[in-house]
C-alpha cells in the first residue's frame, strides 16, 4: 500500500515549486514592469519596484514601429511554416509508425537528429539557395527553412504518437471498404488530435521566436516582430522601455495560444511518449 505524503513533505514540495516558479518568472516580471517605467526609474540603483506607471513606452512603439505589419509578418511565417510542417510531417510519421522495416525507428531518430542541428550551420547554404531561386527577402524563404526543421520534429512526434494506436482500428476500416489514405484520414488522424495540437503549438512557437533566419532572409518590409526587437538597440544606448513594451506584443500572442490549447498540449506531449 502506498503511504500518504506527510503535511511537512507537501509543504516542502510546494515551497520548492514556488521558489522555482519565482526564479523563472522574475525576468518576465522585470521585463513587464520595465515597459511601464519612466526612463529615470529604469536605471535606478538600487532597482526599485515603486514607480509611477506610464504608457509613454507604448506610445513610442506605435510611433516608431509599424506594429500591424510586424505582427502580420510573424503570423504569416509562423502559421505558414506550421501548416507545411504538419502537412508533410503527419503522413511521414504515420508511414514510419506503420512500416514493418527494421530501419523505421532508426529513420525516426534521424529526423529527431535533424532538429538538433545548430541553426547557424544551415544559414549560409540556405541563404545561397533562397538567393538562387529568387525567394531571398520574402516570407517564403523563412517559411521554408522553419518548415524544414520543424517537419523533422513533427515526424518524430507523430511517429511516437501513431505507434500508440492499435493497428486493428485501421484494419477494421480496411475491411469495411476504406482505402489506406482513408484509414489514415478518417480513423488514425482524428485519434491523434492532441498530438497534432501539441506539434502545431511547438511549431508556431519555434517559428514565431525565430530570430536568426528571419534577420538574414527577410527585408525591412517582411521582417517579423522578433527581428524588430533588435531595433531598440541604438548605436549609443538601449531603449529598454521601448524594448519592454514591444516585447508585450511579441510574447502575449504565444502565451494566449498556449493557455488556450494547454489541455491538448499536455496530452500530446505525455501520451506520445508511451
Amino acid at each position: 500500500m502506498s503511504r500518504e505524503p506527510s503535511a511537512s513533505a507537501l509543504l516542502a514540495e510546494r515551497a520548492a515549486l514556488a521558489v522555482i516558479l519565482a526564479v523563472f518568472l522574475a525576468p518576465i516580471a522585470w521585463l513587464i514592469s520595465t515597459a511601464y517605467k519612466p526612463a529615470r526609474d529604469i536605471f535606478n540603483i538600487p532597482p526599485t519596484l515603486s514607480f509611477t506607471p506610464t504608457l509613454t513606452n507604448f506610445v513610442n512603439v506605435f510611433r516608431y514601429f509599424d506594429l500591424a505589419r510586424l505582427i502580420e509578418s510573424s503570423l504569416i511565417i509562423s502559421l505558414g511554416a506550421t501548416a507545411l510542417s504538419l502537412l508533410i510531417g503527419a503522413p511521414a510519421g504515420y508511414a514510419l509508425a506503420r512500416a514493418r522495416s527494421k530501419w523505421a525507428i532508426g529513420l525516426a531518430y534521424f529526423f529527431l537528429a535533424v532538429r538538433t542541428v545548430p541553426p547557424v550551420a544551415t544559414l549560409l547554404p540556405f541563404y545561397l539557395m533562397m538567393r538562387d531561386i529568387g525567394l531571398l527577402g520574402t516570407w517564403g524563404a523563412v517559411i521554408l527553412i522553419d518548415a524544414t526543421l520543424n517537419t523533422a520534429f513533427v515526424v518524430w512526434m507523430m511517429f511516437s504518437y501513431f505507434r500508440t494506436l492499435p493497428r486493428e482500428l485501421e484494419e477494421a476500416a480496411l475491411v469495411d471498404g476504406c482505402s489506406l489514405p482513408g484509414g489514415f484520414l478518417r480513423v488514425a488522424l482524428p485519434l491523434v488530435k492532441p498530438g497534432l495540437v501539441a506539434s502545431a503549438l511547438l511549431c508556431v512557437m519555434f517559428a514565431w521566436n525565430d530570430f536568426l533566419y528571419s534577420s538574414f532572409l527577410t527585408r525591412a518590409e517582411s521582417k517579423p516582430i522578433s527581428v524588430a526587437l533588435l531595433t531598440a538597440y541604438g548605436t549609443k544606448d538601449i531603449s529598454w522601455g521601448t524594448l519592454g513594451a514591444l516585447a508585450h506584443f511579441s510574447t502575449l500572442p504565444i502565451v494566449a495560444i498556449a493557455l488556450l490549447l494547454n489541455r491538448y498540449f499536455v496530452q500530446g506531449l505525455t501520451r506520445g511518449t508511451h
